[in-house]
């Protein structure tokens, strides 16, 4: 029967000008190496441009042979409706798929089969496989012999179905799964028409991140909908190639289209209820009102291929395949959730006239809210293939990469019983002079050499709270260094070089074969610690690590490779068992000391105590000492340099326009540095200054040092938070404006910041992405937006900030968190992979520390990091400044060089000050 299904698949052809390119059975191989080489996608382009040339040797409605796999309509079986639905998800390595992910987990849900032990009004989790990870012999065996699944959601995803490396085993999919429900979303839907005949072609211009109003023929997929202009029905696009109307076959059905062609952007269309309705649960009273007013029609295609309106979806005539070009799943998308809920209830009746398949054979199950595939197809003799295990957030165990992140065994290294003490003193800073005074006066001396000070000097309106400080401690303090092995542009293998210094001067070297993120796991993992320690405490961090983790690490985050090797460590930790901390909403002053159970020593605390209580009964002097730092500087003549001058930077602003224009990423982050020489320099005072000039919620001092680095950072942005409870809040930034000079001009730019079309769409790009980062390890449907395109004002600039929150699944580790949304999507782009390969190519140094992330991890794996901009890194004798923005197709490269300019005047002229 597999003898028929790659016959069969061999007479299915790509040509590009003439020339037969391979068949889908060798394509979509497990031999297949998935890298995105650049420089091999530009081969692909004269395939794009002939987008739609797909050649079928036999009818594709007609039946697939006698014997196949394919499931035959069951007659004599009385009709079932499903319990719960099962779904495979592949993912086209896009940066959405898991708020698609979350949706269904809501949506498959069960009704009363309590033998399965289901949560209450949640369904079973789809499993999802990238595009390349199974082989044909796999999901035929999946699919057909074992009946997992009973429908398939093809996800969105970079490039074009055109190229066989961006779309991997979808094509075949689509052409030989015809009994099986499909729903295609974006590339997937993309993907639908080629596979029939239809080309795939640019679209009039590029849709990122903006919205449309649609109307459709009140087909099953949008039953319950209302349609065309006023109704209510909006929906997000990210897509810049599109279906040609005028080459659907007829067995392809044109089922919604645009109301018009122009889009607009979230702010002008939406409000808050139509936020609530696309994600609330569908089945609401207010849902059900508008369902018996709506009113649907026909479409007149031919009238609508005329008009310039494009086709949003498609359905097959005979089979249950679907496909969308919106994006359902997005945040701003009315309705969404709505779709998948049809898209369910179409696979139920499917199945009503084949049978049940919900089955409990020995090598599935379906126990524990998941899907468990255990038995391996290598087994089945189809040749040798990985052994697949296979959880409810989907991840195979056949490689750590990008979603290889749940479920993986952490050895501890050894076991550590650590215990906290404390002291508090109410209503204390202000009395000794404040967070700045505490920390020049406690750890400044000698050049404040090996402290860090997470910085909160930014507490308006509620931002930030605490801020910690700490130098080289007790027992417990080392100093961690971790150097990546990999140089250059080949797909990266793994590993790096780990220096570690403890509080007696001994330093060791060692080499990470499974990289820092995992070795950090294994700490955290082997302390033993008693809640009830910290539990009185209002704040999150307990002692444990504060340092960097550099942009680069993000091979070890899925990755292949670095274009660029970083000139200062990957990362560098303290591990604090000593620390500080002030509560700047009460004014209270914590002490805080950890130790091992077998240690009783409270000597620090003591001694720190000591030091407060000199604060106090001297502060007048100590603080004339401290506006000795308000001196006035000459400004330096020697300048910044620019690692790109502005027509270059702007040339690249145009190449990320055609990457955009050519699919091959919806938002590009580009960045680029400015760096000065340097002598000597005070870096603490440097520091000092800037948080005057400049004062962030998410400020950070760390130096380090022995490796002769000083970090001066006023970052206005939070990557990622987790708190003891166990749920994750980021604050992605995208929008940036600079303060006006009078109240009116001032008022003037932040409202055009806040209805820009294109500061919303850069915007809602990455709340969507950071949706999807948390929608990874959070439990189903509890991700959430509660703020969307917020204003906040600080003193040289206006940013536009999101929050995007969920709930911690509890298999999940603190850094699985951190692997599962780094580097931060807003320093990125989507989709996230292939984004991040573009701007490696584009370039031309590494970022480092910048674009990374500051913060603590706390020894009971809790952690607040930032994000690394905004920023002085003072190293070797040189000053370095990053900035950059993001790229979409509406950007003016002029207007992005400017604001990426605007960027670094804060950090720059407090160095130019100072140097």
């Amino acid at each position: 029967m597999i003898t028929g299904l790659r016959s069969l698949s061999s007479e299915l052809k790509f040509r590009d000008g003439g020339m037969v390119c391979t068949s889908l059975s060798s394509l979509t191989s497990n031999d297949f190496v998935r890298i995105y080489y650049l420089e091999q996608k530009r081969h692909c382009k004269a395939l794009r441009k002939n987008a739609g040339m797909l050649s079928l040797s036999c009818p594709t409605t007609s039946k697939l042979m006698e014997g196949s796999f394919m499931r035959k309509k069951q007659l004599h079986k009385p009709p079932l409706k499903l319990e719960f639905v099962r779904t495979l998800l592949i993912d086209n390595y896009d940066s959405y798929t898991y708020n698609i992910y979350q949706d269904l987990s809501v949506i498959n849900g069960c009704f009363g089969r309590s033998s399965l032990r289901l949560m209450k009004n949640c369904g079973v989790p789809p499993v999802v496989i990238r595009n390349d990870e199974w082989t044909w012999e796999d999901l035929c065996y999946y699919l057909y012999e074992e009946k997992a699944f009973d429908n398939i959601v093809i996800s969105p995803g970079p490039g074009s179905p055109t190229c066989a490396n961006d779309i991997g085993i979808c094509l075949r999919l689509l052409h030989e799964c015809e009994d099986i429900p499909i729903l295609g979303v974006c590339l997937g839907h993309q993907a639908l028409g080629y596979v029939h005949g239809a080309k795939v072609v640019h679209a009039n211009e590029p849709v990122h991140g903006r919205l449309s109003e649609i109307e459709h023929n009140g087909c099953s997929l949008f039953n319950g909908i209302p349609s065309g202009r006023n109704s209510g029905f909006k929906v997000v696009r990210y897509h810049s190639l599109v279906i040609d109307p005028e080459s659907l076959p007829k067995e392809l059905i044109p089922i919604s289209w645009t109301c018009s062609t122009d889009t607009q952007s979230f702010l002008e269309i939406s409000n808050a209820s139509s936020i609530s309705d696309a994600h609330d649960i569908v089945s609401s009273d207010s849902m059900s009102q508008v369902q018996k007013s709506l009113r649907v029609w026909p479409l007149n295609s031919h009238q609508n291929m005329q008009n310039g309106k494009v086709l949003m979806a498609v359905m097959h005539s005979v089979r249950p395949h679907y496909g969308v070009q919106f994006h359902p799943e997005s945040i701003g998308t009315s309705y969404g959730r709505e779709i998948f809920k049809n898209f369910r209830e179409i696979t139920e009746d499917h199945w009503l006239n084949y049978g049940p398949l919900v089955t409990c054979k020995e090598n599935v199950d379906y126990s524990g809210n998941q899907i468990r595939l255990r038995k391996p197809v290598s087994q089945l003799n189809h040749g040798t293939f990985p052994s697949r295990s296979i959880g409810h957030n989907g991840v195979g165990k056949k490689g750590v990469g990008l979603f290889d992140l749940v479920n993986l065994s952490y050895p501890s290294n050894g076991v550590k019983f650590l215990k906290l003490a404390w002291k508090k003193y109410d209503h204390l800073a202000s009395e000794v002079g404040g967070a700045r005074n505490i920390f020049y006066q406690l750890f400044g001396h000698h050049k404040a050499e090996n402290t860090f000070w997470l910085d909160s000097s930014s507490i308006e309106k509620g931002r930030a709270r605490f801020s910690f400080m700490g130098g080289k401690g007790g027992s417990l303090w080392k100093q961690m260094v971790f150097q990546l092995s990999d140089e250059s542009g080949h797909p990266f293998e793994g590993g790096g070089y780990l220096s570690i210094e403890d509080a007696r001067g001994s330093a060791t070297k060692t080499f990470l074969n499974d990289g820092f993120f995992n070795y950090l796991n294994k700490e955290l993992s082997s302390f033993q610690y008693k809640r009830e320690d910290y539990d009185e405490l209002p704040f999150d961090f307990h002692g444990g690590y504060v340092g960097y983790f550099g942009y680069e690490l993000k091979v070890e985050c899925g990755a292949p490779y670095n274009q660029h090797k970083s000139r200062t460590p990957d990362a560098c930790f303290f591990f604090a068992d000593n620390l500080l901390v002030i509560d700047h909403s009460s004014d209270d002053v914590y002490l805080l000391s950890i130790h091992e159970e077998c240690n009783t020593s409270t000597s620090w605390l003591d001694d720190a105590e000591l030091k407060l209580m000199e604060l106090r009964t001297s502060v007048p002097e100590k603080l004339i000492e401290e506006s000795s730092l308000n001196v006035s500087f000459t400004q330096c003549k020697v300048e910044f340099v620019a690692e790109k001058s502005m027509e270059e930077y702007m040339s690249d602003v145009e190449k990320c326009k055609q990457y955009i224009k050519d699919g091959e990423s919806y938002e590009l982050c580009l960045t680029t540095q400015i760096r000065k020489k340097i002598e000597e320099i005070d870096a603490l005072r440097l520091y000092l200054r800037l948080r005057e000039r400049n004062p962030a919620p998410y400020a950070a001092w760390l130096n380090f040092s022995k490796e002769d680095i000083c970090i001066c950072c006023s970052s206005p942005e939070r990557f990622l938070q987790l708190n003891r409870d166990g749920v994750l809040e980021a604050k992605p930034i995208k929008g940036t404006t600079k303060r006006g000079v009078t109240t009116e001009e001032d008022e003037l730019l932040k409202m055009q910041l806040q209805y820009s079309e294109k500061n919303q769409a850069e915007n809602l790009m990455i709340v969507d992405l950071l949706r999807n980062d948390l929608g990874r390890v959070c439990e189903p449907g509890s991700v959430h937006v509660p703020l969307l395109m917020d204003i906040e004002s600080y003193a040289t600039v206006h940013t536009m900030v999101s929050t995007v929150g969920g709930k911690k699944q509890p298999n999940v580790s603190a850094i699985d968190c951190i692997k599962a949304a780094f580097p931060g999507g807003s320093m990125t782009g989507a989709p996230k992979l292939r984004s991040m390969e573009i701007l490696d190519s584009l370039e031309n140094c590494p970022r480092g520390i910048y674009s990374g992330c500051i913060g603590y991890i706390s020894y009971n794996q809790t952690f607040d990091l930032n994000i690394v901009i905004r920023t002085v890194v003072l190293h070797q004798g040189e000053a370095s400044i990053g900035a950059g923005g993001a790229i979409i197709a509406l950007s003016d490269p002029s207007d992005e060089y400017e604001e990426m300019v605007l960027k670094t005047h804060a950090p720059s002229r407090v160095v130019m000050e100072f140097s």
